[in-house]
């Protein structure tokens, strides 16, 4: 794939970009390293300081930032400007609580005395240089929540961003420059793919964490399992939505159409199994159906947009074929199905797909069990709690759940049950950094955000001293 900003809008290319050569590399590895010598001394109040000023800079470009993202992939420019602005929001959160979260760690003094110290802790400190491999969805908060625990924990880092959002990529390496952050600290390397394995192996990267697709995880944790380098891997979600007796019906489908098409429908954690109980289906349908049906698809840039196109042809036609698969094996279009007719002013060139609900799906049909990235959402019945978590489980993918009901035991029982990194109840699966946010199965492994992602990249040293001379 070139490296490129290509309007999905409508098509047309406006900027490419040339990958970094091998000196290129080079020189930004050996500037992390140099940087990651240094930074990794620096106290909590002075990295506090740093990214509290990266977070008023991205403030104050929000609307610009917001347009490039937009224009880069797609999303409405509505959500592209809180994208931003939950980065910030990020960014002071991490500023204000990393040191709390690092804070050294006391064993039971019974616990120091029968190890036969004189005392002992636990000591997070950073394990150097991470590389980040990051996706083109959330082009902005993907990285930031990343790189904003990394940094305040003492680690430098190299982004390696997809190749169609490198406009957002290089804002992002410029911004952490602007806020005063000590050169090398946190860099962009604007290369393909196939670049990323020797990067990895160098001996100057200490650890990886990548956002992506199944295939990507594999390749990077193998590379990483051979240099026997840390690793944290988000990867793919296939998250189920269950609505049973007790759900307020009304409430779940209107948070069901925002759960499945956030993002223009291309999110890792929006909700795309719909299991209905059987009580509640008909009317739970309807109003799901009704308010897919009624989403304004258009250009992106307008503020009455609800979608936009899919970031790349591949991702539509990709989408399109899942559909097609599905419907030629038995399966029933509620809504949409195809690419939506009447769009003028060249976005008939745009890369996009009509909201759409499809229901008796059935193992057979490939939608089952891959992820739908796009607006599409299946439907499904199921008679009793046990045939819906059965349903809901029958993924190879464990990233993130939701599930209405107001009865305790059923609540009780999804938690204990539902095969997912998260149980959202009555509301629809967010990320927030005081949250731990990952998954399962093959969805991948380590977590991001909260205490639990700042120390992903930390060596938790263990500090003991022995007994006092008498």
């Amino acid at each position: 794939m070139p490296i490129a900003t290509v309007n999905p809008a409508n098509g047309e290319t406006l900027r490419t970009f040339d990958a970094l050569d091998a000196d290129g590399i080079e020189q930004r590895l050996a500037a992390a390293d140099a940087a990651r010598r240094e930074y990794r001394t620096t106290g909590f109040g002075e990295r506090s300081r740093l990214l509290n000023r990266a977070a008023d800079l991205l403030d104050e470009d929000r609307e610009d930032i917001a347009r490039t993202m937009t224009l880069e992939m797609g999303k409405p420019l509505k959500a592209s400007r809180a994208e931003a602005a939950k980065c910030s929001k990020a960014m002071r959160w991490y500023a204000a609580h990393a040191e709390e979260l690092l804070a050294d760690e006391h064993p039971a003094p019974a616990d120091v005395e029968d190890s036969g110290a004189s005392r002992a802790y636990v000591r997070y400190r950073p394990l150097g240089t991470v590389l980040a491999v990051m996706p083109w969805n959330f082009p902005l908060w993907q990285v930031v929540r990343f790189a904003a625990p990394a940094l305040m924990a003492g680690n430098t880092g190299l982004l390696k961003h997809a190749s169609n959002v490198p406009q957002t990529a290089l804002y992002l390496g410029d911004l952490f420059r602007r806020a005063g952050f000590p050169a090398g600290c946190f860099q962009t390397l604007l290369i393909g793919s196939g670049a990323v394995e020797d990067v990895l192996r160098d001996p100057r990267i200490a650890a990886a964490t990548l956002t992506g697709s199944e295939p990507a995880g594999r390749a990077v944790a193998a590379v990483a399992g051979d240099e026997v380098k840390h690793t944290v891997l988000e990867l793919g979600g296939s998250d189920p939505f269950l609505v049973l007796p007790s759900a307020d019906v009304a409430r779940a489908a209107r948070t069901a159409v925002t759960a499945r098409v956030q993002n223009n429908g291309q999110s890792c954690i929006a909700a795309k199994r719909f299991i209905v109980h059987s009580e509640v289906y008909e009317e739970f349908a309807e109003r799901f159906t009704v308010g897919m049906r009624d989403l304004v698809v258009g250009d992106p840039m307008e503020e009455s947009t609800d979608i936009g196109p899919l970031a790349s042809r591949q991702g539509r036609d990709d989408l399109a074929e899942l559909v097609d698969d599905a419907v030629h094996r038995g399966a029933r279009t509620l809504c949409g199905g195809g690419v939506p007719e009447g769009l003028g002013g060249g976005l008939e060139h745009g890369w996009f797909y009509a909201p759409t609900v499809l229901t008796g799906i059935t193992p057979a049909m490939r939608v089952h069990r891959e992820e739908t990235f796009g607006p599409v959402a299946t439907l499904y019945r199921a008679e009793s709690l046990d045939e819906a978590l059965e349903i809901a489980n029958d993924t190879p993918f464990g990233l993130s759940s939701n599930v209405w009901t107001r009865d305790a035991e059923e609540q009780r029982r999804c938690v204990r049950d539902l095969e997912a990194g998260g149980v959202f109840f009555n509301g629809m699966t967010a990320s927030h950094p005081a949250l731990p946010f990952g998954g399962v199965k093959r969805s991948g492994y380590g977590r991001e955000l909260a205490g639990h992602g700042i120390r992903e990249f930390c060596n938790a040293t263990t500090v003991w001293y022995g007994p006092e001379p008498h």
